[in-house]
């Protein structure tokens, strides 16, 4: 217990408990989120290679419990393209993440979720569910820069799920089927680059009950209430962080 106060402070510990409850709640609600809320809060905590690792492994592992939400209910042939371009972006994202200072990194974690916020707030589904290959790839690639550098791999492609597919449902099962792959990726490139150390390890550990109570919750409000009011909430966090995060990375 000794070793888990050398990290961080009891305060310290317990926000990363409290944000990992409130990133799975709101990925379990709306398909999307855990990234945009964990890593700005991480990242003020964190060394930029702890919280992205960090970020990722809870993903992971949330995402195993509650596999039967997503698995089969997603358009599989824009899933494929699209993990098959993150693949590639993932790999130069963490090229770029090993030469960031923890400034840079807050100030483009920042920049990133206030950009992709305010984009995905203009995006209204639409009843198109045919796009061209090439473009869903593009935006695996775009997806995969982010996660390998911010473990966000979510503002492109949550701007792609709400703009092409109509159905809460199904944009809800693509993202968290995603997500769950690009995360899978991340992990095992932060694991060839020498980046997962004890510290997020053991944060995983501590915070996972946390982020397994928010996830059955955010499942149950899906259920409950539906797809439709969870756009204002979740865009409001997420821009209040970016900003958060940006103002930190000027200092």
């Amino acid at each position: 217990m000794e070793f888990v106060f050398d990290l961080l402070s009891p305060l310290q510990l317990a926000a990363v408990g409290v944000t990992a409850f409130a990133a799975a709640l709101l990925r379990a609600f709306t398909g999307f989120g855990f990234a945009m809320i964990a890593v700005p809060v991480f990242s003020l905590l964190l060394l930029p290679n702890e919280a992205v690792v960090l970020a990722a492994a809870l993903t992971v592992v949330v995402s195993s419990t509650s596999y039967k939400e997503w698995w089969g209910k997603f358009p599989v042939d824009q899933f494929l393209p699209m993990i098959a371009g993150s693949l590639a972006g993932t790999a130069v994202g963490v090229y770029l993440l090993s030469g960031m200072s923890r400034s840079e990194f807050q100030l483009w974690i920042g920049l990133c979720v206030i950009a992709a916020t305010l984009a995905t707030a203009l995006v209204k589904p639409s009843t198109k569910q045919r796009v061209p290959k090439p473009l869903t790839a593009g935006t695996g690639v775009a997806s995969g820069l982010m996660n390998g550098a911010f473990a966000i791999p979510g503002p492109p492609v949550v701007v792609y799920a709400m703009a092409v597919i109509a159905e809460p449902a199904a944009a809800r099962a693509f993202l968290m089927a995603f997500f769950f792959a690009s995360n899978v990726l991340a992990v095992m490139m932060f694991s060839v680059a020498g980046m997962v150390t004890a510290t997020p390890l053991v944060l995983l550990l501590l915070a996972f009950p946390l982020s397994f109570l928010g996830d059955l919750l955010g499942h149950y409000a899906f259920r409950r209430f539906g797809g439709a009011s969870y756009r204002p909430v979740a865009l409001l966090v997420a821009l209040a962080l970016g900003g958060w995060n940006t103002y930190a990375g000027l200092q």
